[in-house]
C-alpha cells in the first residue's frame, strides 16, 4: 500500500511532462524520439536555480502517452474537434491545450486508464498550466465529451 501513492504521483508527473513534450514537439518540429530523450535526460527530477525540483515521473507511462498521442493524433484531433464548438477547431486553440487534449486522448484511445481518472488527472494538469484561468473547466467539458464518445460504457451505470 505504501508504494501506491508514489506510483500515482509519478503517473501524474508523467502526464504533466507528456503535455510539455507534445507542446515542445509541435512548436519546435522536433521528433518524438528526440523530445522523449531530452525529457528523460534533463526534465525528470530537474532542479532549478531557485531550488525547486521537478517530480520524478513514471518513464513508462510518459513514453506510452507521448507515443500513443503521436500514433493516434488524427483520431484524437477529430474527437477534440467534435467536442469543441464549431467556431473553434483544434488548430485555433491554445497550443498547450492542444497538447493536453492529445495526451489525454492517448490515454482514452489507446490505454486502459479509466476515463474518469483521465479527466480528473488532466484537469489537474490544466490547473498547473492555467492556475488563474477558466481553462480547467473547459478541459473538463471537452474531455468529458471525448471520453463519452470513446468509452461510453464507462458512463452507463
Amino acid at each position: 500500500m505504501s508504494g501506491k501513492p508514489d506510483g500515482k504521483l509519478k503517473r501524474s508527473a508523467a502526464r504533466f511532462f507528456a503535455v510539455q513534450a507534445l507542446f515542445q514537439m509541435e512548436t519546435s518540429s522536433q521528433t518524438v524520439e528526440r523530445v522523449v530523450r531530452e525529457f528523460e535526460a534533463f526534465r525528470f527530477g530537474e532542479v532549478f536555480e531557485d531550488g525547486t525540483e521537478m517530480a520524478e515521473g513514471d518513464l513508462t507511462h510518459f513514453r506510452k502517452i507521448v507515443s500513443e498521442a503521436v500514433n493516434w493524433q488524427a483520431k484524437i484531433d477529430q474527437m477534440t474537434d467534435r467536442a469543441l464548438v464549431a467556431k473553434w477547431p483544434i488548430d485555433r486553440i491554445d497550443p498547450v491545450l492542444r497538447a493536453l487534449f492529445r495526451a489525454a486522448g492517448a490515454e482514452l484511445v489507446a490505454m486502459d486508464t479509466p476515463p474518469k481518472v483521465v479527466i480528473n488527472e488532466f484537469v489537474e494538469v490544466a490547473k498547473a498550466f492555467f492556475p488563474e484561468g477558466k481553462e480547467p473547466k473547459f478541459v473538463n467539458a471537452v474531455l468529458d465529451h471525448m471520453a463519452r464518445e470513446e468509452k461510453p460504457q464507462a458512463f452507463s451505470a
